[in-house]
Formats: C-alpha cells, structure tokens, sequence
C-alpha cells in the first residue's frame, strides 16, 4: 500500500482492477461489497485496518489462475525423451511414470475427463534416489508448470489451508500460493516428502491431503484466508515420501507407490561422469582443461566414506574435489589439476 496516495485514489485503483479480472462474478460481487464496507468506514473516519485487510485480499485474489492454464504437451515420445534425458536408469520407475502419462494423455484427448481420477503417483525411496528431479520431469514432459510443496517440518494444517483473515497477519496456504506462483490451474504440484511432517500436526495434515488427492473432493477446495473454493481437478499432485510409516492409511489409499531402486556403483559413475561432473564443473568456474579426474578414480569418488543409496552424497563429493581444485587455480599453486589414484585423497572429504 502506497501511503502517498489517497486512500480513495488506491480504492479507486483497486475497483479498476477488479473489472479488468476474470474471476468469477459471485466472488467478485462479494468483494464489492466489502469495498462499499470499507468505503463507509473511511467516509466516518474509521480505522484503515479494514482497507489493509481487503488491499492484500484482492492482491492475492487477482493471483489466481481462475481461467488460466498452460496447453500440454500430449506426446509420450517427448515425456520418455525427457525421462531418459534427466535421469540414467531408472527404467522401472519411468515405465511407470509413462503408463501414468498415457492415462492422462487418453483422458485428456478424449475430452471425457481433464482430470487423473487414478491415485497420486508417490515416488517411494530413500534421500538422494531423485525423487525431486522425477517429479520435475513430469511437469517438463507435458509442458506444465512446476510448483514444489516441502513438508518436512511442517507445522500444521494452517500451512496447507491458509489462516482466516480475522487473524492478523493472516496469509493464503501453500496450496493456494503454488497456483499464484504458476499461474495456472493445471500445474503440476509436487507433495514433497509428506512423511516428514511434525508428528503433533500429522492427523490435521493428513486430513487436508485426503481432500487435496480425493478427485471427489478437490474440485472445491477452500482455502480458510481466501474462502472461496478452487478447483483442484486439473492439478497433477505428484508426491514423494522416504517411508510410509508415518502416513495415514486414508491418504495411502489416494497413493500409487513407485519404488525408486538405489543405483549400483556403475550407475553412479556414469551419472557422475556425464551429468554431475560436467555441470559441478561449471557451477565452480572452472573450464574442462583447468580439471579432469581418471576413470580409474571413480570408484574411489562414488564410495569415500562406503555405500549410499541415492547420488547426493555423490554430488557433494565431485563439489569439494571441484572447490579444492578452485582454490588451487586462484591461488595460483595450480593451473590445472588431474585427479588421480596418488593425489586422490588430498581432495576427497575427511571422515
């Protein structure tokens, strides 16, 4: 709110907007009414907290994508492009993101159902398997909008529902926020680790995600700060979770879980060796002939400290061989260095 301009003139501003907005009329009529409330309680000198109030409503309300959607991309050719693309492996887990899609894709050309009504994809597996990057695929293969949702620490079902305006500083949930975000109504929201939430807020959350998943009941999903409903239908909830110890059977029922594997040691290495190098490299500034490490190395950088599971460990280790090789550069004691099985452990992390 600009405080060198009247408050008439910003009121004014607002009702402007609001006849340029596509939002539906029965919100917008309501909206109106609160404007003429105002308007009579500044006339009489009245408190300006109501104004402030109704300014950031109409802000986030004038967000939202009622009538927005990005056009997708229906081509399973493209979505196993991008798969094979961002990931090496994988192969179970993309077959069954690929099944997923042709559904959608079916439902979508056939005019019959703009929405999944099958369960929520749930990529199941353990930190650092590319549970994240998967999802992000997903959107990418079908041209849509990426919004990601962490649950770990969640701190209660408010952060999912948003908070009613009666309280102060009051603000929309995450849910509401990823649709403003992307800017349309067909965006793909990723469920992020939803085993990780405070145990005492789990039964609330666990609530709200029932009705978020359910195809039933998310066509009119209310937010409690903007309390209106949304349609939820043409979202693509993807979820991620570490366990499923802690989720409650009503949302398991709404989940179809995909075991993400753990990558072998040759795996890693040629993830190491094609993807992560080349782009660690880089992120340090440092040109191909300023670093190389032998192939005979990688086994000793995917294992330094012995076996994990997924590849971020993996990736933090080629960021301190790369950070250590940086300095040297800069320092001027090197202008290049190759990584070897004599020089190895002077750049591999310490246990």
């Amino acid at each position: 709110m600009d405080s060198s301009v009247p408050l008439e003139s910003q009121m004014e501003k607002i009702e402007q907007r609001l006849k340029e907005s596509s939002m539906p009329n029965d919100l917008l009529e309501r909206i109106e009414e609160e404007i003429a409330v105002v308007k009579s309680s500044l006339n009489a000198q009245g408190s300006f907290a109501n104004f402030e109030n109704l300014v950031n409503y109409v802000n986030w309300v004038e967000k939202l994508p009622f009538g927005k959607e990005t056009k997708d991309t229906l081509d399973l050719g493209v979505a196993k492009q991008i798969l094979d693309k961002n990931h090496y492996g994988l192969d179970s887990v993309k077959d069954k993101i690929l099944e997923y899609l042709s559904s959608l894709i079916l439902n979508i050309e056939n005019k019959t159902n703009q929405e999944l009504k099958s369960p929520v994809l749930c990529l199941l597996g353990l930190v650092g398997t590319g549970k994240t990057t998967l999802a992000y695929s997903v959107a990418e293969s079908l041209g849509r909008k990426f919004e990601r949702i962490p649950f770990g620490g969640m701190s209660g079902a408010w952060s999912l529902r948003g908070q009613s305006r009666t309280i102060p500083d009051a603000e929309p949930g995450f849910i509401i926020k990823s649709l403003a975000h992307a800017q349309s109504k067909n965006c793909v929201i990723l469920l992020d680790e939803l085993d990780r939430v405070i145990e005492r807020e789990r039964s609330d959350i666990m609530g709200v995600l029932v009705e978020l998943l359910d195809a039933e009941q998310n066509k009119a999903f209310i937010d409690h700060y903007i309390d209106y409903p949304f349609d939820l239908s043409q979202v693509l909830f993807v979820a991620t979770v570490n366990n499923t110890t802690n989720i409650a059977t009503a949302v398991l029922d709404r989940l179809e879980m995909v075991q993400m594997p753990s990558f072998t040691d040759e795996e890693k290495i040629t993830i190491a060796k094609s993807f992560l190098f080349p782009k660690i490299r880089k992120q340090t500034g440092l040109s191909e002939n300023q670093i190389a490490i032998d192939d005979i190395v990688w086994p000793t950088v995917v294992r330094p400290l012995g076996f994990d599971s997924g590849i971020r460990s993996l990736e933090r280790t080629i960021e301190g061989i790369s950070r250590k090789v940086a300095r040297l550069v800069v320092e001027g004691k090197a202008q290049s260095v190759q990584i070897t099985n004599e020089n190895i452990k002077e750049f591999l992390p310490k246990m």
